[in-house]
């Protein structure tokens, strides 16, 4: 494939964008490459600058559930947009996507509409905070909430029992209300708990882990926060802004039957356009301003190209068998990797909660941040762009989930495991 165009756009880029890029992963520098510079999107597909089609599996990092420009969402949006992109004031598009919200997510009683799922995030934590009188959080290693302050704690590392941030500019004082727990380890809360008796606000978790590749909850991890934090008068965060309305219509909790006290949403709820939510139990919710004193705004929440952009997918998302058939999509794709990877004599692990999955580059079990970490990284980018080459877009990360959308096809899917049946032979 030829790259020129997008290797000139970068060029351009890099002289007054920093890294070249608005968001750091975009840069493909952990698989030792320049990125690629996208101009459009159809169903399963995007093209590039140089007119490169790839069969996407990114889907802008997960909203792109109905695959790119949904005929029904682009109508939708563009005849939105003839009344007006933002007003900074109430429209009645905040109600029925808040109700739809509200009858989908178990633990969601009343909701808030941000921009952006860090957005959400950070104002979960502030209000959990507020409403317990509590300082300290526990987040788990390897889990991503966004980058506001607070969650930029280097996960695992000795330097975190000291405070240390994981980024400059993150003053220490914020690092050390932050407390580091092992995914799918019980007993790690349970010692940080008891060593923090009476301090902690909340516990944040990604119900299914989407940050350090696509790693799954052992039996009872859920079940047992959930006990704790009902024992200790501590608040449960779903951070679902990759899992909600993903791996379920009712997101994780609703798949694995577990009801956290508050969730987060991203954009997913807004059809892929910049949008999040955060929403929880009634009494915890009230105390958000204007109903209570803990203060929380955004001049473009809940804008209105967003919420028809929300509202157009979710009712899309309701059709008969949407999930099943994502459903067996996406065994067919995970299972299709891990054959060819068989058939190559090439050790690797997948992972897979409904229609999201992960090839980890590891003949282990990666249950935690600590296993994901044994990956052979080079072979994966090895793997990554010789996959671009055939024309199938990954995320260039090992440590990051690909999605399915209801856009793929079957000849879509089978096109992809040829294409890594050939990868894996090379890399072998």
């Amino acid at each position: 494939m030829n790259f020129t165009r997008s290797n000139e756009l970068f060029s351009q880029a890099i002289k007054i964008i920093p890294g070249g890029v608005n968001s750091p992963v975009r840069a493909f520098k952990s698989v030792g490459s320049d990125p690629l510079f996208i101009k459009k999107g159809a169903g399963s597909n995007i093209f590039d600058e140089d007119d490169n089609r790839y069969i996407d599996y990114v889907g802008s990092w997960g909203p792109m559930i109905l695959g790119h420009c949904h005929p029904a969402v682009v109508t939708a949006v563009s005849k939105c947009m003839e009344n007006g992109s933002s007003f900074g004031a109430p429209t009645e598009l905040e109600i029925t996507l808040a109700q739809m919200v509200v009858d989908a997510v178990p633990s969601i009683e009343m909701v808030r509409m941000v921009s952006s799922g860090t957005e959400a995030t950070m104002s979960a934590i502030r209000l959990a905070r507020g409403y317990t009188g509590k300082d300290k959080i526990i987040k788990f290693s390897g889990c991503y909430h966004g980058h506001a302050d607070s969650l930029l704690v280097k996960a695992g590392s000795g330097a975190a029992t000291f405070g240390v941030p994981d980024s400059p500019g993150v003053p220490s004082d914020f690092a050390r209300h932050t407390l580091i727990a092992e995914y799918n380890s019980i007993e790690s809360v349970k010692q940080l708990v008891s060593s923090n008796s009476n301090q902690i606000a909340c516990v944040i978790v990604e119900p299914v882990a989407g940050n350090m590749g696509t790693v799954i909850p052992r039996p009872g991890f859920l079940e047992g926060l959930r006990e704790i934090c009902s024992n200790e008068g501590i608040i449960l965060i779903f951070d679902e802004v990759m899992s909600g309305f993903r791996v379920s219509y009712g997101g994780a909790q609703s798949l694995y039957g577990v009801t956290p006290d508050m969730t987060t949403l991203g954009k997913i709820i807004g059809g892929g356009l910049p949008v999040g939510a955060f929403g929880g139990r009634r009494e915890i919710m009230e105390k958000l301003s204007p109903s209570g004193g803990i203060y929380q705004a955004g001049t473009l929440s809940g804008n209105p190209l967003a919420m028809t952009a929300g509202i157009e997918t979710l009712k899309l998302l309701q059709a008969p068998d949407f999930y099943k058939n994502l459903e067996e999509k996406s065994r067919l794709l995970s299972d299709g990797l891990a054959q060819a990877a068989k058939e190559a004599g090439y050790p690797i692990y997948t992972t897979r909660v409904g229609s999201m999955f992960c090839a980890f580059f590891t003949s282990g079990e990666v249950y935690d941040w600590t296993t994901a970490t044994t990956c052979d990284t080079s072979a994966f980018s090895r793997y990554f762009l010789t996959m671009l080459q055939e024309g199938i877009y990954l995320a260039p990360s090992q440590f990051e989930t690909g999605f399915i959308s209801a856009a793929h096809t079957e000849k879509d899917i089978e096109t992809t495991i040829i294409a890594a049946r050939k990868c894996f032979q090379l890399i072998t």
